[in-house]
């Protein structure tokens, strides 16, 4: 009985990548999930905008990137998704450690404390930027083409 051969280097690519485009997908789900289940606590926090319509935003940007990083498959919906899961975690990093306090038309979101929230969506977010950050360092596929669907032969 012969041992299974490994997989071609190409299936093993397409596996690596569909799991990381899973890995991102939950993590901007969650922040999505979260940001939206937040703003209601935060609507009061403002005056021209409030901080529960910049969660709001957050929530439909994280939605928006989930959708290209399952089913668009490109690099710039990666870039895309990649800036609204770093710049997510670099806003609520800044404004849990920095009183940076209100500019212009947006409210005063310092927040000197963790919470379990706060700490799920800096994890999904971090995660998800790695996965991300991944997928875009690995968009060259092994014919030195620029990839655009990772699911297309010989392109990715």
């Amino acid at each position: 009985m012969a041992t299974p051969s490994p997989p071609p280097a190409g299936r093993q690519r397409h596996i690596a990548v569909l799991l990381l485009r899973l890995i991102a997908a939950a993590g901007l789900a969650v922040d999505a999930v979260v940001h939206l289940h937040l703003a209601g606590r935060y609507d009061a926090v403002g005056a021209t905008i409030s901080q529960g319509t910049l969660f709001r935003f957050e929530a439909a940007a994280a939605g928006l990137a989930v959708l290209l990083v399952l089913l668009w498959r490109r690099r710039l919906g990666d870039l895309y998704a990649f800036a609204v899961a770093a710049g997510g975690l670099a806003l609520l990093l800044l404004y849990r450690y920095v009183d940076v306090g209100a500019l212009g038309p947006l409210p005063d979101m310092y927040e000197p404390v963790w919470f379990t929230d706060k700490t799920l969506t800096a994890w999904a977010q971090g995660i998800a930027a790695v996965a991300l950050a991944a997928l875009l360092v690995g968009h060259r596929g092994s014919h030195g083409q620029p990839a655009g669907r990772e699911d297309a032969p010989g392109v990715g």
